[in-house]
């Protein structure tokens, strides 16, 4: 299995604009033969924590419309999401659709970073979802500061770690640089990060979306200044 890694400009706060900016990626990762694409985090909206908390007409849900043209790629697709919850708040989630469009699995971000806890509600539940044989857990940004997160995804058997995320330039360049490929070295699990790429609410996003191999070993990483995917084969078990 080929798996990608998308990088983004985000449309500041434009659910559909984003959405076809996504799908144009995701359509690109298909015809590069991959079965599954990972978009950044807040990949409807870029990361405008004001707006999403003004405006619960940015929230998404798993069935959104707007969500059409990447469920209509041909193609897997992890997106990141402000989803409408049971209250007042909204949760940051990974939304992942399989390739005939099929909502598959919901995954709210557990660990919330600084201010984010002033906007979202926290999710309590791991997220895991099974692809063509492959099981594969999920994490958004910050999740992945907690060995926690991606360790309980090895012991439950998943071969992937996906990671949604948003890391700028700056100290951003370095915690991309450690976190990921000591997920993929410490759990022994391919680790798939997808990143923005230019303005990024308050930050610029550093871009270098990329795949690990167990071990650390890394297999494909993006320029830091292009909006694009880049994709990575998923060895046999063994």
């Amino acid at each position: 299995m080929k798996i990608a890694a998308a990088q983004m400009t985000c449309v500041p706060a434009d659910v559909r604009a984003n959405a076809a900016r996504a799908a144009a990626l995701a359509v690109t990762a298909r015809e590069l033969g991959a079965a599954l694409v990972v978009f950044p985090e807040f990949t409807l909206t870029g990361y405008e924590l004001e707006a999403l908390a003004a405006d619960p007409g940015l929230w998404t849900a798993a069935d959104d419309p707007r969500l059409d043209p990447l469920r209509a790629a041909g193609i897997a697709t992890a997106v990141n999401v402000a989803l409408p919850g049971e209250g007042p708040r909204p949760a940051i989630a990974t939304l992942v659709h399989d390739a005939d469009g099929a909502h598959v699995t919901t995954y709210r971000k557990q660990h919330l970073f600084r201010h984010e806890r002033d906007f979202f509600e926290a999710g309590t539940d791991d997220g895991r979802f099974e692809l063509l044989g492959v099981r594969f857990s999920l994490g958004v940004c910050y999740d992945n500061h907690f060995p926690a997160v991606p360790g309980r995804g090895a012991a439950d058997g998943c071969r992937v770690h996906l990671a949604s995320s948003l890391y700028g330039t700056g100290d951003g360049i370095r915690e991309r640089a450690t976190v990921y490929p000591g997920i993929a070295e410490r759990h022994g699990l391919y680790v798939v990060l997808a990143n923005h790429v230019g303005p990024a609410g308050p930050w610029t996003g550093c871009g270098g979306a990329a795949v690990w191999a167990p071990g650390g070993a890394l297999l494909a990483e993006a320029d830091d200044r292009t909006p694009s995917v880049v994709t990575a084969g998923i060895g046999p078990v063994g």
